[in-house]
Parts: C-alpha cells; sequence; structure tokens
C-alpha cells in the first residue's frame, strides 16, 4: 500500500482517462491492473473502510490493456449509516485525479423475465428510488452514454454474447426488496434492480463524466422465484461472472482510442 498523498502525486504525473468502479463480489477484476498501487478507502479523508461482504476498499491506479485506469474496487452505501456526500465522494474523486470517463459495474436482482441469473446487462437508464416523492421531480435526459453502451456491446460480440440494456431501480437496502415492491418496479419500467449505482452515475453526468455501467443479474428479484435472495447467493454467481466480466472490460479497454494510451 501507499500513501494518499503519494497516489495523488502518481496519479498527477501520469493521469488515468477512465475510472471503474467494481460492486459486489467483484472486487478481483482490480486483479486485472499491473503497475499497480492502492490505498485503503480508510486512508482516504473523503471515504471511509466498506463494512459489506464482497467490497475490498481499496483505491488502485494502474495499466489495464494498455490504457492508465484507475479503479474503486468496493463502494460505499447509504444504508452503511453513510451521508450521501460520502456516499457519492468518488465520483469527485475519480474526477480531482483525472479519469473523464466513468463505467460503473453492480450486482442486481432481474426484474425483467429474461433476465435471469448470469446474464450481463449495459444500464440505458434508472429509477431513482431513494428519494422522498421522487416521481415529482422532473425527468432529466439518460445519464448513460449512448456511445459507451454501443462500445460495450461491440466488445461483447467480440466474445460472442449479446449484451442486452435494461434500466435500473435503485433502492436504499439493506434488505432485498419485497415482492410487492418488485411488482411497483416492474409498473415503473424497471428491469434490474440494486442499492448503488443510480445516484452515482447522475453525479458523474452533472459534473461532466461520460458514464456508462454494467449489471451483473445475480438472482431474480424477490417474489419471481420460491426461494428467499440471500447476499451469499449473490456473491456466489457475481464470482462466477467474474471472468466473462473481466473479458468485456479488456475487450472494451482495447477499442477505446478515445482514452491516451499509457506510455508506460
Amino acid at each position: 500500500m501507499t500513501s494518499y498523498a503519494d497516489f495523488q502525486r502518481a496519479a498527477q504525473s501520469d493521469p488515468p482517462r477512465i475510472a471503474m468502479v467494481l460492486g459486489s463480489g467483484l472486487g478481483g477484476l482490480a486483479d486485472r491492473l499491473s503497475s499497480a498501487s492502492a490505498v485503503p478507502f480508510g486512508d482516504i479523508p473523503e471515504l471511509a473502510g466498506p463494512t459489506v461482504a464482497g467490497h475490498r476498499g481499496e483505491l488502485l491506479l494502474g495499466t489495464w490493456a494498455r490504457q492508465r485506469v484507475l479503479v474503486f474496487a468496493g463502494r460505499l452505501h447509504y444504508y452503511e449509516g453513510h451521508p450521501w456526500s460520502r456516499v457519492l465522494a468518488h465520483v469527485h474523486i475519480a474526477k480531482s485525479l483525472g479519469a473523464r470517463t466513468l463505467l460503473l459495474t453492480n450486482a442486481v436482482g432481474g426484474i425483467r423475465a429474461d433476465l435471469t441469473a448470469g446474464t450481463l446487462v449495459a444500464l440505458r437508464g434508472h429509477v431513482e428510488w431513494t428519494r422522498s416523492g421522487f416521481w415529482r421531480e422532473p425527468p432529466k435526459p439518460s445519464p448513460y452514454s449512448p456511445e459507451l453502451i454501443a462500445r460495450l456491446q461491440a466488445a461483447a460480440a467480440v466474445d460472442g454474447f449479446e449484451l442486452p440494456t435494461a434500466v435500473y431501480g435503485q433502492v436504499t437496502g439493506p434488505c432485498y426488496e419485497t415482492p410487492a415492491e418488485v411488482r411497483a418496479l416492474r409498473e415503473c419500467g424497471v428491469d434490474v434492480v440494486g442499492m448503488s449505482t443510480g445516484r452515482e452515475i447522475q453525479e458523474a453526468r452533472d459534473i461532466g463524466l461520460e458514464c456508462g455501467a454494467i449489471s451483473c443479474v445475480c438472482n431474480q428479484a424477490a417474489g419471481l422465484t420460491a426461494g428467499p435472495v440471500a447476499h451469499s447467493d449473490v456473491l456466489d454467481v457475481a464470482a462466477k461472472l467474474r471472468e466473462k466480466l473481466t473479458k468485456l472490460v479488456e475487450r472494451f479497454l482495447e477499442n477505446r482510442d478515445d482514452i491516451p494510451r499509457s506510455l508506460a
């Protein structure tokens, strides 16, 4: 590990152009970075150590597919007791360290019938249920970049699979949704549901970052299967999807000609 001051200096001398956030059970993707330096979330003034299983809680800077990449291995959640300013701090950190594109990943429950466990999807929009009276707020243009969606789908095609798009529903957590909530989300046009990402993406877009997100469908949402949803099962499926997601991200980075290639 290195100090955050040294980490900042390294980013300033050779800045990343893309930042990634790795969701539940997906921190292993950070192992693809070479010549990486790392700092724990707890050593970064704006952040804190995560308390949720499957989140490493490290910020890394290194090279992947010849690109300079900033990686948040894990994220903070509102339900952990943090204020929204801390939950969203990584977005501002990414921009301050030089990133111009933000790619988020997460683990979700599938609501749409074709989105079963083991499916990867690219998000094209979201419904944000963490605000009181959210339905009264005027709609905003989608913060998800159509160009990034197209590039992600092209990367998936190289490896021989389709990457469907979906609308994400963000709920507060930490409890999984009830069947009644899932039915309500479906009526609002939501395809997958999780406890992050929506506010992160909107914050990132509002400060000028190009944004995209990949969801790993790790279970069917509550009420759509006979048994209960367990976090351990979510992590198991995320682990099985890790290799597929790693290849997708690697293809995406290899074809990002607009990101300056590292001289390292």
